[in-house]
Protein backbone atom coordinates (compact mmCIF):
# COMPACT_ATOMS: atom_id res chain seq x y z
CA UNK A 1 0.00 0.00 0.00
CA UNK A 2 1.57 3.28 -0.99
CA UNK A 3 0.79 5.50 2.20
CA UNK A 4 1.33 8.72 0.53
CA UNK A 5 -1.43 8.21 -1.86
CA UNK A 6 -3.30 6.49 0.73
CA UNK A 7 -3.04 9.41 2.88
CA UNK A 8 -3.83 12.00 0.14
CA UNK A 9 -7.15 9.79 -0.90
CA UNK A 10 -8.03 9.74 3.09
CA UNK A 11 -7.73 13.42 3.59
CA UNK A 12 -9.23 14.88 0.12
CA UNK A 13 -12.58 11.92 0.62
CA UNK A 14 -12.65 13.27 4.57
CA UNK A 15 -12.87 17.15 3.87
CA UNK A 16 -15.23 16.57 1.12
CA UNK A 17 -17.98 15.71 3.24
CA UNK A 18 -17.77 18.41 5.84
CA UNK A 19 -19.48 21.91 4.18
CA UNK A 20 -18.41 25.12 5.77
CA UNK A 21 -21.48 25.67 7.99
CA UNK A 22 -21.34 22.73 9.57
CA UNK A 23 -17.70 23.33 10.19
CA UNK A 24 -18.96 27.17 11.46
CA UNK A 25 -16.88 29.38 8.87
CA UNK A 26 -18.30 32.14 7.53
CA UNK A 27 -20.05 32.60 4.18
CA UNK A 28 -17.16 32.61 1.82
CA UNK A 29 -18.56 34.57 -1.99
CA UNK A 30 -15.55 32.62 -3.93
CA UNK A 31 -16.78 30.41 -6.27
CA UNK A 32 -16.55 26.82 -4.80
CA UNK A 33 -15.04 24.01 -7.44
CA UNK A 34 -15.02 21.54 -4.86
CA UNK A 35 -17.42 19.53 -2.43
CA UNK A 36 -16.63 20.49 1.22
CA UNK A 37 -14.06 22.16 2.82
CA UNK A 38 -11.10 23.76 0.67
CA UNK A 39 -7.43 23.20 1.49
CA UNK A 40 -7.43 26.27 3.23
CA UNK A 41 -10.39 26.07 5.43
CA UNK A 42 -9.13 23.06 6.69
CA UNK A 43 -5.40 24.43 7.52
CA UNK A 44 -7.60 27.12 9.16
CA UNK A 45 -9.83 25.29 11.25
CA UNK A 46 -5.89 22.93 12.32
CA UNK A 47 -4.56 26.07 13.41
CA UNK A 48 -1.47 25.35 10.57
CA UNK A 49 -0.40 27.50 7.42
CA UNK A 50 -2.37 26.13 3.78
CA UNK A 51 1.13 25.30 2.61
CA UNK A 52 2.04 22.91 5.37
CA UNK A 53 -1.58 21.17 4.33
CA UNK A 54 -1.09 20.92 1.45
CA UNK A 55 1.91 18.87 1.90
CA UNK A 56 0.77 16.90 4.06
CA UNK A 57 -2.41 16.27 1.76
CA UNK A 58 -0.08 15.15 -0.90
CA UNK A 59 2.27 13.09 0.89
CA UNK A 60 5.12 15.51 1.24
CA UNK A 61 4.99 16.21 5.04
CA UNK A 62 5.78 13.58 7.71
CA UNK A 63 5.80 12.79 11.17
CA UNK A 64 3.36 15.62 11.96
CA UNK A 65 3.13 16.20 16.13
CA UNK A 66 0.13 14.80 17.76
CA UNK A 67 -1.30 18.44 18.69
CA UNK A 68 -1.22 18.25 14.94
CA UNK A 69 -3.08 15.26 14.31
CA UNK A 70 -5.46 15.77 16.95
CA UNK A 71 -6.34 19.19 15.16
CA UNK A 72 -6.79 17.77 11.55
CA UNK A 73 -8.99 15.06 13.46
CA UNK A 74 -11.24 17.57 15.08
CA UNK A 75 -11.31 20.09 11.64
CA UNK A 76 -12.77 17.03 9.50
CA UNK A 77 -14.76 15.74 12.62
CA UNK A 78 -13.13 11.93 12.50
CA UNK A 79 -14.92 9.27 14.53
CA UNK A 80 -12.43 7.15 16.61
CA UNK A 81 -11.49 4.53 13.54
CA UNK A 82 -11.14 7.21 11.30
CA UNK A 83 -8.52 9.25 13.83
CA UNK A 84 -6.81 5.48 14.01
CA UNK A 85 -6.37 5.27 10.64
CA UNK A 86 -5.04 9.37 9.94
CA UNK A 87 -2.28 8.28 12.62
CA UNK A 88 -1.56 5.06 11.32
CA UNK A 89 -1.31 6.72 7.96
CA UNK A 90 1.04 9.44 9.49
CA UNK A 91 3.23 7.13 11.27
CA UNK A 92 6.89 6.64 10.41
CA UNK A 93 7.10 3.56 8.20
CA UNK A 94 9.33 0.77 10.21
CA UNK A 95 12.92 -0.16 8.22
CA UNK A 96 12.09 -3.22 6.22
CA UNK A 97 14.69 -5.45 7.86
CA UNK A 98 12.57 -5.17 10.80
CA UNK A 99 9.84 -6.13 9.53
CA UNK A 100 9.40 -9.71 10.70
CA UNK A 101 6.88 -12.08 9.21
CA UNK A 102 3.43 -12.72 10.69
CA UNK A 103 3.45 -15.67 12.50
CA UNK A 104 0.14 -17.52 12.02
CA UNK A 105 -2.73 -17.20 14.51
CA UNK A 106 -3.63 -20.27 16.70
CA UNK A 107 -6.54 -20.09 19.28
CA UNK A 108 -5.32 -21.09 22.98
CA UNK A 109 -7.37 -24.10 24.38
CA UNK A 110 -8.87 -22.14 26.78
CA UNK A 111 -10.26 -19.78 24.64
CA UNK A 112 -11.45 -22.44 22.61
CA UNK A 113 -13.47 -23.64 25.83
CA UNK A 114 -14.90 -19.91 26.39
CA UNK A 115 -16.67 -20.27 23.18
CA UNK A 116 -18.18 -23.90 24.01
CA UNK A 117 -18.95 -22.47 27.28
CA UNK A 118 -21.01 -19.66 25.64
CA UNK A 119 -23.51 -22.77 24.44
CA UNK A 120 -26.60 -20.32 24.32
CA UNK A 121 -25.46 -17.73 21.46
CA UNK A 122 -23.50 -17.68 18.80
CA UNK A 123 -19.81 -16.59 19.43
CA UNK A 124 -16.33 -16.46 17.11
CA UNK A 125 -12.82 -15.68 16.92
CA UNK A 126 -11.73 -13.72 14.35
CA UNK A 127 -7.54 -12.41 13.76
CA UNK A 128 -6.10 -10.48 11.06
CA UNK A 129 -7.85 -9.96 7.62
CA UNK A 130 -11.26 -10.96 9.00
CA UNK A 131 -9.94 -14.45 9.35
CA UNK A 132 -12.15 -16.99 11.38
CA UNK A 133 -9.85 -18.61 14.06
CA UNK A 134 -12.65 -20.85 15.52
CA UNK A 135 -16.46 -20.64 16.13
CA UNK A 136 -19.01 -22.64 18.62
CA UNK A 137 -22.05 -24.58 17.62
CA UNK A 138 -24.55 -22.21 17.14
CA UNK A 139 -21.94 -19.25 15.09
CA UNK A 140 -21.91 -22.48 12.54
CA UNK A 141 -25.34 -22.74 12.26
CA UNK A 142 -26.25 -19.05 12.57
CA UNK A 143 -23.55 -18.05 10.25
CA UNK A 144 -22.07 -20.44 8.05
CA UNK A 145 -20.00 -23.52 9.16
CA UNK A 146 -16.35 -22.05 8.73
CA UNK A 147 -14.84 -25.19 9.91
CA UNK A 148 -16.40 -27.60 7.17
CA UNK A 149 -14.77 -24.69 4.15
CA UNK A 150 -11.32 -24.83 3.20
CA UNK A 151 -8.79 -22.72 5.48
CA UNK A 152 -8.22 -20.13 3.13
CA UNK A 153 -12.11 -19.79 2.54
CA UNK A 154 -12.62 -19.19 6.50
CA UNK A 155 -13.23 -15.58 6.40
CA UNK A 156 -15.77 -12.82 7.23
CA UNK A 157 -14.75 -10.58 4.11
CA UNK A 158 -14.50 -13.39 1.64
CA UNK A 159 -17.51 -15.33 2.84
CA UNK A 160 -19.56 -12.05 3.13
CA UNK A 161 -18.61 -10.31 -0.64
CA UNK A 162 -17.86 -13.70 -2.46
CA UNK A 163 -20.49 -16.45 -0.82
CA UNK A 164 -24.11 -16.14 -2.48
CA UNK A 165 -25.12 -17.57 0.74
CA UNK A 166 -24.11 -14.43 2.86
CA UNK A 167 -26.56 -12.78 0.59
CA UNK A 168 -29.64 -14.40 2.26
CA UNK A 169 -27.92 -15.04 5.48
CA UNK A 170 -28.05 -11.45 6.00
CA UNK A 171 -30.78 -9.48 6.64
CA UNK A 172 -29.23 -6.14 5.55
CA UNK A 173 -26.37 -7.76 3.41
CA UNK A 174 -25.06 -4.63 1.61
CA UNK A 175 -24.59 -2.59 5.40
CA UNK A 176 -22.59 -5.51 6.41
CA UNK A 177 -20.48 -5.95 3.22
CA UNK A 178 -19.70 -2.23 3.17
CA UNK A 179 -18.43 -2.26 6.52
CA UNK A 180 -16.51 -5.16 6.47
CA UNK A 181 -14.83 -3.57 3.72
CA UNK A 182 -14.51 -0.53 5.72
CA UNK A 183 -12.86 -3.00 8.84
CA UNK A 184 -10.35 -4.06 5.90
CA UNK A 185 -9.57 -0.52 5.11
CA UNK A 186 -8.64 0.01 8.70
CA UNK A 187 -6.63 -3.11 8.46
CA UNK A 188 -4.60 -1.97 5.36
CA UNK A 189 -3.96 0.95 7.28
CA UNK A 190 -2.31 -0.49 10.68
CA UNK A 191 -0.87 -3.69 7.91
CA UNK A 192 0.33 -1.52 5.26
CA UNK A 193 2.84 -4.58 4.12
CA UNK A 194 0.98 -7.50 5.24
CA UNK A 195 0.88 -9.64 1.90
CA UNK A 196 -1.62 -11.88 2.29
CA UNK A 197 -4.03 -8.76 3.35
CA UNK A 198 -3.02 -6.61 -0.39
CA UNK A 199 -3.89 -9.87 -2.02
CA UNK A 200 -7.13 -10.55 -0.53
CA UNK A 201 -7.86 -7.13 -1.33
CA UNK A 202 -6.67 -7.77 -4.97
CA UNK A 203 -8.79 -11.02 -5.17
CA UNK A 204 -11.98 -9.19 -3.67
CA UNK A 205 -11.30 -6.33 -6.48
CA UNK A 206 -11.48 -8.39 -8.95
CA UNK A 207 -14.56 -10.77 -7.64
CA UNK A 208 -16.63 -8.82 -5.61
CA UNK A 209 -18.29 -5.79 -8.11
CA UNK A 210 -19.40 -4.27 -5.45
CA UNK A 211 -16.01 -3.65 -3.53
CA UNK A 212 -14.41 -1.53 -5.27
CA UNK A 213 -17.02 1.16 -4.76
CA UNK A 214 -16.63 0.49 -1.50
CA UNK A 215 -12.73 0.46 -1.09
CA UNK A 216 -12.24 3.74 -2.55
CA UNK A 217 -15.23 5.51 -0.30
CA UNK A 218 -12.11 5.18 2.42
CA UNK A 219 -14.45 4.58 4.74
CA UNK A 220 -12.93 2.99 7.93
CA UNK A 221 -14.43 0.86 10.95
CA UNK A 222 -13.23 -0.97 14.09
CA UNK A 223 -16.78 -2.81 15.03
CA UNK A 224 -17.31 -3.21 18.75
CA UNK A 225 -21.27 -3.78 19.67
CA UNK A 226 -23.88 -3.10 17.21
CA UNK A 227 -27.26 -4.93 15.88
CA UNK A 228 -27.07 -7.69 13.41
CA UNK A 229 -30.15 -9.35 11.47
CA UNK A 230 -29.74 -13.22 9.92
CA UNK A 231 -32.25 -15.12 8.23
CA UNK A 232 -32.25 -18.67 8.83
CA UNK A 233 -33.34 -21.29 6.32
CA UNK A 234 -35.11 -22.97 9.33
CA UNK A 235 -36.32 -20.48 12.62
CA UNK A 236 -36.35 -17.15 9.99
CA UNK A 237 -35.17 -13.48 10.97
CA UNK A 238 -32.71 -13.37 13.98
CA UNK A 239 -31.71 -10.03 15.96
CA UNK A 240 -29.17 -9.74 17.71
CA UNK A 241 -26.96 -7.62 19.96
CA UNK A 242 -23.12 -8.13 19.31
CA UNK A 243 -20.11 -7.11 21.67
CA UNK A 244 -16.27 -7.40 20.63
CA UNK A 245 -13.42 -8.17 22.80
CA UNK A 246 -10.06 -7.56 22.18
CA UNK A 247 -8.38 -11.21 23.66
CA UNK A 248 -6.20 -10.81 26.50
CA UNK A 249 -2.33 -11.50 25.23
CA UNK A 250 -3.72 -11.15 21.50
CA UNK A 251 -4.90 -7.57 20.52
CA UNK A 252 -5.31 -8.86 16.79
CA UNK A 253 -7.89 -11.81 17.80
CA UNK A 254 -11.23 -10.13 18.85
CA UNK A 255 -14.17 -12.65 20.49
CA UNK A 256 -17.34 -11.81 19.32
CA UNK A 257 -20.50 -12.67 20.56
CA UNK A 258 -24.00 -12.22 19.61
CA UNK A 259 -26.34 -11.71 22.64
CA UNK A 260 -29.87 -11.93 22.58
CA UNK A 261 -32.82 -10.33 24.35
CA UNK A 262 -34.58 -11.94 26.85
CA UNK A 263 -37.75 -13.58 25.53
CA UNK A 264 -37.74 -12.19 22.69
CA UNK A 265 -38.55 -14.43 19.32
CA UNK A 266 -34.73 -14.70 18.76
CA UNK A 267 -34.24 -16.03 22.14
CA UNK A 268 -36.67 -18.84 21.51
CA UNK A 269 -35.77 -19.40 17.93
CA UNK A 270 -32.47 -19.89 19.08
CA UNK A 271 -33.94 -22.18 21.89
CA UNK A 272 -35.06 -24.45 19.31
CA UNK A 273 -31.86 -24.19 17.27
CA UNK A 274 -29.52 -25.40 19.62
CA UNK A 275 -32.17 -28.48 20.69
CA UNK A 276 -31.74 -29.13 17.27
CA UNK A 277 -28.42 -29.16 16.54
CA UNK A 278 -27.10 -29.99 20.16
CA UNK A 279 -24.79 -32.79 20.10
CA UNK A 280 -26.74 -36.73 21.46
CA UNK A 281 -25.53 -37.13 25.33
CA UNK A 282 -22.54 -39.79 25.80
CA UNK A 283 -24.15 -43.18 25.89
CA UNK A 284 -23.44 -45.36 28.49
CA UNK A 285 -22.55 -48.67 28.24
CA UNK A 286 -24.68 -50.64 30.43
CA UNK A 287 -23.01 -52.62 33.47
CA UNK A 288 -23.08 -56.08 33.33
CA UNK A 289 -24.50 -57.74 36.57
CA UNK A 290 -21.80 -59.47 38.42
CA UNK A 291 -23.36 -61.00 41.13
CA UNK A 292 -22.55 -64.77 41.84
CA UNK A 293 -25.78 -67.22 41.67
CA UNK A 294 -26.04 -68.00 45.56
CA UNK A 295 -24.53 -71.19 46.85
CA UNK A 296 -26.73 -74.44 45.87
CA UNK A 297 -28.19 -76.70 48.37
CA UNK A 298 -27.02 -80.31 48.55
Amino acid sequence: MDRGSELSDFLRTRRARVTPDAAGLPPDPRPRRVPGLRRDEVARLAGVSSEYYTRLEQGRARNPSPEVVEALAAALRLDHSEREHLGNLLARPRPAARRAPASPQRVRPGLRMTLEALERVPAFVIGRRTEVLATNRLAREVMTDFDALPVKQRSIARFILLNPEARHRLVDWEQGAAETVAMLRLEAGRSPHDRQLTDLVGELMVRSPEFGRWWHDHRVLSRTHGLKRYRHPLVGELDFHYESFPVPGDPEQVLCVYNVEPDSETARAIGILGGWTAPPPPTTPARADHRADGPSAD
